[in-house]
């Protein structure tokens, strides 16, 4: 068989197909990328240079992320002249991506926005934030009245600078229908052009995000108005990148996510752990190749170190030492079939995202592991040299190095 040709679907039975309710998608996805404000707000990350917000950005386009959170330019000054380089760097280099920025309801949180835009000379989405829950009211002291007194000023303002606005009602996940049906029905009435509805507490369930995105759909459809819905959602219960998912089955148009989960608390969702699943349910035709070189740049930008079993960008993602799983890869690397090894034992092909299969040897392993590692190196294998490398190996508590090995084939 030639490399890297698929037989077809004979060879994997998908059981995720059975019964499908339909398409996981119904339109093109867009995704935001909140690594760059709400993911650098979590108290364990570094906040990047410019010069590494600037290579994340251009990854970000890379790989084809629709919308990038470029900040909070209230923050501060040195928010405010980041905001500023990363949007001038959109429109320099015409950037295949569209900017936002996060804004509390307060004009002093617009204000900066509309400046940055009219400097850079490029539209920037305003994502105004305010909670909407009854337990954030409770602890703000807020009423209803409040919030929509708050949020008209705050969108009026925008909308009166030209700029597009999304309304994000903090904690949508556990707010009342009878709140937000005021609050959006007075958003859309003032010109947002989204609903952003936030699990900020990672609470949703599947079946919420359907029963709270087919209830903003029937809101929006009988106001009979061209408004998008966007999910942000969190990571509290592990559900983050699932949810994503389900989001966009339930109908969102675009949804919210940070490179490798970084963010306050436990994090938000994945958004590369979204693209690779979209990827491999083929709803996605992004070049995803440069997606392990953006999460590796995220992780030294941010000081965040990647666990090793972390999906694709891992160090374990694609490595075996168990001599069961390494003989099947090593039987289809004999049949210089590159599509067979990337698939016999891995839910996720290595090749599609710019990594390959990796078998060493350690206690677990046969000879067919050492055969391989001696094999991938230029080395002659013969019997005698594998049952002293696999005799070295059975007596370690772990995996062996290279350098372990090597001395053997020294020796």
């Amino acid at each position: 068989m030639a490399n890297d040709v698929m037989p077809g679907n004979d060879l994997i039975y998908d059981w995720n197909e059975i019964d499908r309710r339909g398409p996981v998608l119904k339109k093109k996805p867009e995704f935001d990328d909140e690594t760059l404000r709400d993911g650098i707000q979590s108290p364990s990350v570094t906040d990047p240079s410019i010069e590494d917000k600037l290579e994340i950005l251009h990854l970000q386009a890379k790989i084809g992320i629709t919308t990038s959170d470029i900040g909070l330019p209230g923050a501060g000054p040195r928010a405010y002249n980041d905001v500023l380089r990363l949007a001038q760097e959109i429109a320099n280099q015409k950037l295949p991506i569209q900017a936002n920025c996060a804004c509390r309801t307060v004009e002093a949180d617009i204000a900066p926005v509309v400046d940055v835009s009219q400097k850079a000379g490029i539209p920037i989405e305003v994502y105004t934030f305010i909670g909407s829950s009854p337990i954030r009211q409770f602890a703000e002291t807020w009423t209803v009245d409040h919030i929509l007194e708050t949020s008209e000023a705050t969108i009026k303002f925008a909308v009166g600078e030209g700029m597009d606005v999304a309304y994000v009602t903090e904690d949508t996940t556990r707010s009342h229908p009878k709140d937000l049906d005021r609050l959006f029905r007075h958003a859309i009435d003032l010109g947002v052009k989204r609903l952003v509805l936030c699990d900020t507490v990672g609470h949703s369930t599947p079946d919420g995000i359907f029963n709270l995105i087919r209830w903003t759909r029937g809101l929006i459809a009988g106001m009979n108005v061209d408004v998008k819905i966007d999910w942000h959602g969190h990571n509290d219960r592990g559900l983050g990148v699932t949810n994503a998912i389900y989001a966009l089955e339930a109908g969102a148009d675009r949804v919210h996510g940070t490179c490798l989960g970084i963010g306050e608390r436990v994090g938000n969702a994945a958004l590369d752990q979204v693209l690779v699943n979209l990827k491999l349910l083929g709803h996605l035709d992004n070049d995803l190749t440069s997606l392990l070189e953006y999460c590796q740049v995220v992780s030294r930008a941010c000081d965040w170190p990647i666990p090793r079993n972390y999906p694709l960008a891992g160090t374990d993602a694609f490595r075996t030492a168990t001599g069961v799983h390494a003989a099947a890869i090593v039987k289809a690397f004999d049949r210089d079939d590159t599509w067979l090894a990337d698939r016999v034992y891995s839910g996720v092909p290595a090749g599609l995202f710019g990594k390959e299969q990796e078998i060493e040897v350690g206690p677990m392993s046969g000879m067919s592991n050492v055969r391989y590692w001696l094999k991938k190196r230029g080395h002659h294998f013969d019997k005698e040299l594998g049952k002293k490398i696999l005799e070295k190996a059975k007596q370690s508590a772990r995996t062996l190095t290279d350098e372990e090995i090597q001395a053997v084939v020294d020796a």
